[in-house]
């Protein structure tokens, strides 16, 4: 394909409040057996881009652990690759990324030393399934200088915390509005860019020639009038992972057969790094219903719509329903755990009760020691 890809990865949410403590949103568990940052790169590699950058910055152990190989996602080649970018003092600069600009500006030297005539930019927080070719197909016919991938959302959801667009009858986006206070539209931007890479060059030494950090406030919204931006609409799955709310729904749309047979099932594939771990082990006696369950977990309880990430153990007589159990979490026996999330790592000693209530989604997070008897 003729561009590279650039996946923001750096940001933190307040929404996801103690979720986020220890890593960054883009490395948060889905559906099991990955992160959320799989699915833009799998988009990536499927898309055939073969050189893509991650910029990281807020709480990047995790993540950088998780793409200490590139080879997962197949970006293992002479020519190309996956580099991770993380904040350096250099001669011209010792700041933090200050912004999704900014981050990019800081390391134009990459886009400088590229060929590629075109730039994909992604956010890494993002579950969805999409071709770039299309995108960029659509880029290249309507002569457009930034084409944005949006989509339009049901009239029922709240949108206020996107931005929001609207287009006139050739898909030229005439408004654009970041994060409003009352949204005008009901169609949002899902932060995927197709820029051509020279022109990206241009406007990011501006911005930075004028203190300016922020891509969509300083280029999108500040450029609206002067540039060709256009809107590319996506009809397919897309979920933005930014809240508690959002994260535990998302998790909970793969318990939709649907759902689970679009991502794992349907060409292209979703990719990750693998773990070695045994499949998941039924004990006798155990009741598990609607819920996913991941190699390398040992269940005893009952699970109803629940989704088990790996390394788990459930003790017996545990009853855990509409719950996220996160990686290497270990539940004592007698436990109950409803409308909650279980952060890793965790230790839940026996005869405990947790469960949300009033709608809300309960943070469960437990560090007692694990006693062997």
């Amino acid at each position: 394909m003729r561009a590279i890809g650039i996946i923001l990865a750096g940001g933190s949410s307040y929404r996801m409040k103690e979720l986020s403590t220890k890593r960054a949103v883009c490395a948060m568990p889905v559906a099991g057996s990955y992160r959320s940052i799989d699915f833009a790169l799998s988009n990536m590699t499927n898309s055939h881009i073969q050189k893509v950058a991650v910029l990281t910055q807020y709480n990047a152990r995790s993540l950088n652990e998780h793409l200490s190989s590139s080879k997962w996602w197949d970006f293992g080649r002479k020519q190309g690759g996956l580099y991770v970018m993380t904040p350096s003092v250099t001669a011209e600069s010792n700041a933090w990324y200050r912004g999704t600009a900014d981050a990019i500006a800081q390391n134009l030297s990459f886009l400088k030393n590229c060929h590629e005539p075109y730039v994909v930019i992604a956010s890494g927080d993002c579950v969805y399934k999409l071709d770039y070719n299309k995108v960029l197909e659509y880029h290249i016919a309507k002569m457009a200088d930034i084409t944005v991938v949006c989509k339009d959302m049901p009239a029922s959801e709240n949108v206020d915390r996107f931005g929001i667009l609207k287009m006139n009858e050739e898909s030229r986006i005439e408004e654009f509005e970041e994060k409003p206070v009352v949204a005008k539209s009901n169609t949002i931007s899902c932060g995927i860019y197709v820029v051509r890479r020279r022109q990206l060059i241009e406007m990011l030494e501006k911005c930075a020639e004028e203190e300016r950090y922020d891509f969509v406030k300083d280029i999108l919204i500040r450029y609206k009038n002067m540039k060709r931006i256009y809107g590319y609409k996506m009809q397919e799955y897309w979920s933005n992972i930014a809240s508690i709310d959002d994260y535990f729904n998302t998790n909970m749309d793969f318990l939709k057969p649907e759902i689970r047979d679009y991502f794992f099932r349907q060409y292209p594939d979703i990719y990750s790094k693998v773990d070695d771990l045994p499949p998941a082990k039924y004990n006798v006696g155990v009741s598990v219903k609607n819920s996913l369950v991941s190699s390398g977990c040992i269940i005893n309880g009952t699970v109803e719509n629940s989704v088990i990430f790996k390394k788990a153990y459930i003790g017996n007589n545990c009853y855990i329903k509409n719950s996220i159990i996160l990686n290497d979490v270990y539940i004592g026996d007698n436990t109950h755990i409803e409308n909650c999330i279980v952060e890793s790592h965790g230790t839940i000693r026996a005869n405990s009760y947790h469960a949300g209530e009033d709608g809300k989604i309960k943070i469960v997070i437990e560090r007692s020691d694990r006693y062997v008897i």
